[in-house]
């Protein structure tokens, strides 16, 4: 390293549970074993996803500093431009250091883990709010010195360990700073914690620095995990009755719904997609059935209660949580569901007649009013609470006599035909009405909001015409919750007829 006045600047932004504290600890311990003068300090984010802590440590050789008689001056926070070392512990955290102006052309070493804890407001936006992983690490790796950058929470699972063991082995195999492989290890040793697996997960990160496997996220149709006879059975009809340009959507689909429901549900979405095939043009590379085979297959698996109780007693599920809170397999932890279903979400999972029949009747649901009105708390952990919720799961396969799913298949028919005539019309008319549905999502108020919204954007006396004013409203539709931007859009559109 060449020598320096000024301090080596390290910046680290880190979500809770990432063991921020611990890394530092790590960085200032190895730093004062090997004749540093060490500082670190912290600001806290405002919660574990809506802000991450950023930590700022320096670090200044003390020969130096007893040669010149002087103790250096070190700063609260990381100043921009002038931070040697940016650590991102996620990768939207990496966008956010490159905004704060920690990560400089030609001086910074930017270190990041490429996989995804989304922020709020990626989970509360109507549409798709999901950040481009792609375009952030072509920023990061366009301002920075060096980007180094992979899966480090994966490699912390794979080895037992924590993503701060897996932090520490990438910043030693930059070389950024001036202490060996050898000095970080012994700082593990020294604190006897987990040190086996720390050290693992240490190699893990020092072995895969060099990588970049940074890309898109969207995995090709050979990538899509077929498991089993059923799932092997959709993969070899798609690739023998539909065009090669919907195979990886019509996949994602088919294996959706077969999870959803069952086979034959599987191959009733693949009859309602062959068919559909036929209103294509195979000039435009099937664009049309590409993105119907994306929507029919959200709108077959819709929200019920009997979906939401499969999937919160399914096995895989726990042990994501056990995984999550680190509870060794003889710990026992308890997991509590918070439910409040409406007497609307009841109708939709009682046979057809009875459900339609309170649905209308305001006696009934008066009468009901009462069963309705507070949440439930279930232990889904406990016996009673996990065979309730799994008697609920087992329900789907009566599904099919439910007054919702008569519903629901009446809307994608409704829907299907919608599409045809506006395609029949204009190609883009008819891929603009195929995309809007996707207003149509969730349970209960979400459900009736989108659904209402989207009627009005598909009609063609109060709604869009083509292709451009469906377009409009259905960004209108999802830009705010309560809908205001939608209304000036709507009346809008009206006023020029």
């Amino acid at each position: 390293m060449v020598r320096r006045e000024r301090p080596l600047s390290i910046a680290m932004l880190a979500l809770g549970g990432q063991g921020g504290g611990v890394l530092t600890g790590w960085l200032v311990e190895t730093a004062e074993a090997n004749g540093y003068i060490a500082q670190s300090t912290f600001i806290a984010g405002v919660a574990q996803r809506t802000g991450a802590t950023v930590y700022c440590i320096e670090l200044f050789p003390r020969e130096l500093a007893e040669a010149a008689g002087r103790e250096p001056v070190f700063t609260p926070y990381p100043i921009p431009g002038d931070v040697d070392l940016v650590i991102a512990g996620e990768m939207a955290e990496t966008g956010r250091a490159i905004a704060k102006g920690f990560v400089t052309p030609g001086n910074t070493t930017l270190i990041a883990s490429s996989h995804r804890v989304y922020t709020m407001q990626e989970k509360e936006a109507l549409g798709d709010g999901i950040i481009d992983l792609a375009k952030v690490a072509a920023v990061a790796a366009k301002v920075s010195k060096q980007f180094y950058c992979f899966d480090m929470q994966r490699a912390a699972n794979e080895t037992g360990s924590v993503i701060s063991s897996v932090l520490l082995g990438a910043i030693a195999a930059s070389g950024v700073l001036p202490f060996g492989r050898g000095e970080f290890e012994e700082t593990i040793r020294r604190t006897g914690k987990a040190v086996e697996a720390n050290l693992r997960g240490f190699a893990a990160g020092y072995d895969n620095a060099g990588q970049a496997p940074v890309h898109d996220g969207r995995a090709r149709t050979n990538d899509i995990p077929v498991a089993g006879p059923n799932g092997e059975a959709l993969a070899a009809r798609i690739a023998a009755e539909l065009p090669q340009a919907v195979h990886d959507m019509a996949l994602r689909g088919a294996l959706r719904t077969l999870d959803y429901q069952d086979l034959r549900y599987a191959h009733e979405y693949l009859d309602m997609l062959q068919a559909f095939v036929h209103v294509d043009e195979p000039a435009r590379n099937f664009a049309l059935t590409d993105e119907v085979a994306r929507q029919l297959a959200l709108q077959m698996c819709y929200e019920d209660t009997v979906r939401v109780a499969d999937l919160k007693t399914r096995s895989s599920r726990m042990a994501r949580i056990r995984a999550q809170i680190g509870a060794g397999e003889d710990q026992p932890f308890h997991v509590v569901e918070y439910f409040h279903p409406r007497i609307e979400e009841f109708c939709d999972t009682l046979p057809s007649f009875p459900g339609a029949a309170i649905s209308r009747s305001s006696v009934m649901q008066k009468l009901l009013a009462p069963l309705f009105r507070k949440g439930r708390n279930i232990t889904t952990t406990s016996i009673t609470g996990f065979l309730f919720l799994h008697l609920l799961a087992k329900m789907k396969r009566l599904r099919r006599i439910t007054y919702r799913f008569r519903r629901q298949k009446g809307f994608i028919d409704d829907w299907l035909d919608r599409v045809t005539a506006a395609a029949c019309d204009d190609y883009g008319y008819g891929l603009a009405v195929a995309r809007c549905v996707e207003i149509v999502k969730g349970y209960g108020e979400t459900y009736e909001r989108g659904l209402v919204r989207y009627l009005a954007s598909v009609d063609p006396e109060s709604g869009g015409r083509n292709a451009a004013e469906v377009r409009q409203l259905h960004r209108a539709a999802l830009a705010d919750e309560a809908g205001s931007l939608f209304k000036e859009t709507l009346a809008s559109i009206g006023a020029t007829r």
